[in-house]
């Protein structure tokens, strides 16, 4: 029977301000409607992410909120000097609560990295394309040789990773390919990535691509079908379970729902719920559905993972690597 996974997680949205304006993004916000999460309200969140059952803790932000004026500001009024050593805090604090961070922060410099990693037990960033696109005009940190450049830095520290495409957004098929084939070289190259997303266009109103129709499922089984070819069989391809049905995806090659949460919303697709674990166990009959931890089994063999998460992962990980089936925290 084939197994296919998921991660039980808390969306942590740290800040919502960004440099880049991507045509087809609501999560993004103008200064005047910006923020910075309190320490409260994460701690909140934690707190209920860990009474569900939760075991990780999923940090995402704007990219470089730093680079906009006025963040200073918005950082002060929080009572936070620098948001690098915010996060650590907070990283810290979910460890605390029995969850495990994984951060995606954008694209950051290798000291911002390596600051994060003893933290983390997997860190991500989506590479989206390799092409250059319209949604992209406004969107310095989209550059596609950046991105490639910051996924390889990941892989040159041992960091187990987690990348992806967007599908549905302007690119062809050809670009598709492409950024696959990239993403394949990156993983032969440093054997860090451990899964990678197939994630489909959700229009939202007021962008870009608001009028944009969502890719259709066929056109998402041959994608799926292209990345089982051409990605190494041991990086996982996931599908958002919240934005398609998964079960024709899976017999595709996927094997992964990626993080389902029972406390926060999708926070990237926020009027897209979050399927219940007992609906897709019966939409998924025939197949073993099991939790895992944001870090892969043999990334655990292999201690990658931060070394201040090796602690908590070996309480939360079964002989598989996987999620302990009956745990305590």
């Amino acid at each position: 029977m084939k197994t296919i996974t998921y991660s039980k997680n808390i969306f942590i949205p740290v800040t919502n301000l960004c440099r880049n304006h991507c045509g087809y993004c609501s999560f993004r916000k103008d200064l005047k409607e910006a923020w910075v999460l309190s320490r409260s309200s994460a701690s909140q969140l934690m707190r209920d992410g860990a009474l569900a059952g939760c075991c990780e803790a999923l940090f995402t932000m704007g990219e470089s909120p730093w680079e906009v004026p006025g963040f200073e500001k918005i950082l002060s009024s929080a009572a936070i000097a620098d948001l690098m050593d915010y996060l650590v805090e907070l990283s810290e604090m979910a460890m605390e609560f029995g969850l495990l961070p994984h951060t995606n922060a954008g694209l950051l410099d290798e000291e911002n990295l390596k600051r994060l990693q003893p933290y983390n037990a997997s860190m991500g960033l989506m590479l989206e394309t390799t092409a250059s696109l319209a949604v992209h005009a406004n969107s310095p940190g989209k550059k596609p040789e950046e991105r490639l450049q910051y996924i390889a830095l990941a892989g040159r520290h041992k960091i187990p990773f987690t990348t992806g495409i967007l599908v549905g957004i302007g690119e062809s098929w050809e670009d598709r390919i492409h950024s696959l084939t990239e993403i394949a070289k990156l993983h032969m190259a440093f054997g860090h990535i451990q899964e990678v997303i197939i994630q489909p266009l959700d229009p939202k109103p007021q962008t870009m691509l608001s009028d944009a129709l969502p890719p259709k499922i066929a056109d998402l089984c041959r994608t799926v079908t292209a990345a089982r070819r051409i990605l190494p069989s041991d990086v996982a391809i996931q599908i958002p379970p919240n934005l398609v049905e998964p079960r024709q995806l899976i017999e595709c090659g996927a094997s992964d729902l990626g993080g389902i949460s029972p406390v926060t919303v999708d926070g990237i697709n926020p009027d897209r719920a979050w399927p219940c674990e007992e609906k897709l166990q019966e939409s998924l009959s025939g197949y073993e559905l099991r939790e895992r931890l944001p870090v892969y089994p043999r990334f655990i063999e292999m201690r990658w993972h931060g070394r201040k998460t090796h602690g908590l992962v070996s309480t939360l990980a079964d002989e598989r690597g996987l999620r302990v089936k009956k745990y305590i925290i």
